[in-house]
């Protein structure tokens, strides 16, 4: 099977994801989720006019005094009379405009003696500048987010002052993760020298509840044995996706290919042209979706990153689920390329990107200390130190 690139990949890949059932919930309850349509408002904000700061509500038409105070508006509890001609009611930011008031003088310009104000400092230009008007941040029936929107804090706020207490979102992806490996010890504290700790589920774990609210759980370390792979995937038959990490080569010991297609799955495609990550594997059985990845823990992240987090983004209804590059400048010069496309582990300082020294597979003390990918094309020409590179931020602990 030939090596797909990685666009052509990732666009295969998403073409197999069917975003999951919709479901409402409340919205404190969304964050990270994807709205599973568009937002409408059902309700104007703010509803009325509003005073934008602290001072007094008056009719422009009594400018320049002096004034009568004739009560007050405070937030949740307005004037409840009209102004007429020489009055003004002492008014809080957010509180009502009462009627008859077309006018917010700030306090730090008047001076106050009981009853009475008078003018000290220069009224607003314009007159109304200090009044928030209705509608000014949304009307009702307004689209305010379009659907597949990821619901940050930002965006959950304002499901709730459009006026709904529950949110409609794709349901949770349910994920199994499992790790295969002869080699692979579950205690850390306790390796044999032929050992060592698994640590791919982990990581992935992290990964995918760092990026998308799902229900996940791994499995293993499972032997390189058919019917231990076997007893693994029948374990997953609930999943909608399912993550397998190691034996996607193809060494006497690599079984994930052949135990999936005992399993009942069809193989979609095998082997990208990327590094690290180059025996990347999809498959489908029925509606589950299989990412099956390199066992190399940095294979594992960068694949996951630019194939499993794009999947669940997708499943969860998110309207651009793949990752999307910013610019920085080359810390070093940068070798040409090979004819693979290649990720670079590297430390971004918000600026200036640095490759780390050891770019080896296994090497996880340096993917630790990295917080974004260098994109490199295939056959890539040598870069000078400065020049502009494109880098994908990669939240890995590493240099902020």
């Amino acid at each position: 099977m030939a090596m797909l690139t990685l666009d052509d990949a990732q666009a295969r890949l998403l073409a197999l994801a069917t975003p999951l059932e919709i479901e409402r919930v409340a919205a404190g309850d969304a964050l990270g989720r994807y709205l599973a349509g568009p937002l409408i408002a059902n309700r104007t904000q703010p509803p009325a006019d509003l005073s934008a700061m602290d001072g007094y509500a008056m009719r422009i038409a009594d400018l320049p005094g002096p004034w009568q105070v004739v009560g007050e508006s405070a937030c949740g509890h307005p004037f409840a009379g009209e102004l007429g001609s020489g009055t003004a009611v002492r008014i809080a930011t957010g509180a009502l405009i009462p009627a008859g008031a077309d006018m917010v003088l700030m306090q730090e310009d008047a001076a106050r003696s009981g009853p009475l104000l008078s003018l000290t400092g220069t009224p607003p230009e314009p007159r109304g500048k200090h009044i928030r008007r209705k509608g000014h941040d949304f009307v009702e029936t307004a689209q305010l987010l379009p659907g597949g929107t990821r619901l940050g804090p930002g965006q959950i706020a304002l499901v709730r002052a459009a006026g709904y207490n529950l949110v409609p979102v794709r349901r949770m992806p349910r994920v199994a993760i499992i790790d295969s490996g002869d080699e692979l010890a579950e205690d850390a504290e306790s390796c044999a020298l032929h050992q060592i700790p698994a640590s791919n589920g982990v990581m992935l774990e992290a990964m995918i509840r760092q990026t998308v609210p799902c229900e996940a759980w791994r499995i293993g370390p499972v032997a390189d044995r058919m019917e231990a792979l076997a007893s693994a995937l029948a374990q997953a038959g609930q999943a909608d996706v399912v993550v397998t990490s190691g034996g996607a080569s193809v060494g006497d010991h690599d079984l994930i290919r052949p135990a999936l297609q005992a399993w009942g799955a069809e193989i979609d495609f095998w082997k990208v042209a990327i590094k690290p990550g180059k025996p990347v594997m999809i498959a489908r059985r029925g509606a589950q979706l299989v990412v099956g990845l390199p066992g190399n823990p940095v294979s594992s992240h960068v694949t996951a990153y630019l194939f499993l987090l794009p999947l669940l983004r997708a499943l969860s209804g998110a309207h651009s689920p793949l990752p999307f590059a910013v610019d920085a400048l080359a810390g070093e010069d940068l070798p040409a390329g090979g004819p693979r496309r290649e990720f670079i582990r590297a430390a971004w300082n918000g600026r200036v990107v640095s490759a780390q020294l050891n770019q080896d597979s296994g090497a996880l003390g340096a993917l630790a200390a990295s917080n974004a990918l260098i994109d490199r094309p295939a056959n890539a020409p040598a870069m000078a130190a400065g020049s502009p590179v494109p880098i994908y931020l990669v939240e890995n602990g590493g240099v902020a």
